[in-house]
């Protein structure tokens, strides 16, 4: 399956290649290409870099729809090349791992250490609205957020119950992350090993 996206904002030809080098990340682990958009095309995800921050909408909205990446060097703030996967995960459907319908099975959402305004990042969605496609759930998936974030105090406001769990990762998929991505694009196999 191909995936539009147009890169129209004035991004330096570094930070350029590095949003290319996350979209071949997910590409080389996939049945999904991701190829520039003609100008004259009317759906594809448009990269933007405001300075407001890493955030994209989760699915496609059948029209032009902005993906955010706040400029900066390389593996810091959204140039993480994990902070870019993240948000294109988003992009092709993904909600973050701590709204899974099963998370308080396996972390405590501290909700007075959530900075006021913030808490809709951390809401639950019904097992009927998203899937873990039997992967169970994933303290290591790239869409899981770090035990600090959104805290309006520097204190956890994710706990994990495993007391050996790190959560928050940037560095990439995981296995899980990888295997929701092909069950949900219906790859069966058809990995594009060269992209």
């Amino acid at each position: 399956m191909s995936i539009l996206f147009l890169i129209p904002e004035n991004f330096t030809s570094e930070q350029i290649d590095y949003i290319h080098k996350a979209l071949n990340t997910i590409a080389n682990v996939s049945c999904l290409t991701f190829v520039e958009a003609a100008p004259d095309a009317t759906s594809y995800v448009r990269v933007v870099g405001d300075s407001i921050g890493c955030f994209s909408e989760v699915g496609f909205t059948g029209s032009i729809q902005d993906l955010n990446l706040a400029p900066n060097v390389l593996e810091q703030g959204c140039f993480r090349l994990g902070t870019i996967i993240h948000e294109f995960l988003h992009a092709l459907g993904f909600y973050h791992m701590q709204s899974a319908s099963d998370r308080d099975d396996y972390v405590t959402i501290v909700w007075e250490n959530i900075q006021p305004g913030r808490e809709h990042n951390f809401e639950k969605y019904a097992s009927t609205e998203i899937s873990s496609f039997d992967t169970g759930y994933d303290y290591g998936s790239v869409l899981h957020y770090p035990a600090t974030a959104f805290s309006v105090n520097e204190e956890r406001t994710i706990i994990p119950k495993d007391p050996n769990a790190t959560i928050g990762q940037r560095k990439g998929m995981s296995e899980k992350d990888i295997a929701k991505l092909n069950h949900m694009y219906k790859c069966d196999g058809s990995i594009n090993k060269n992209h």
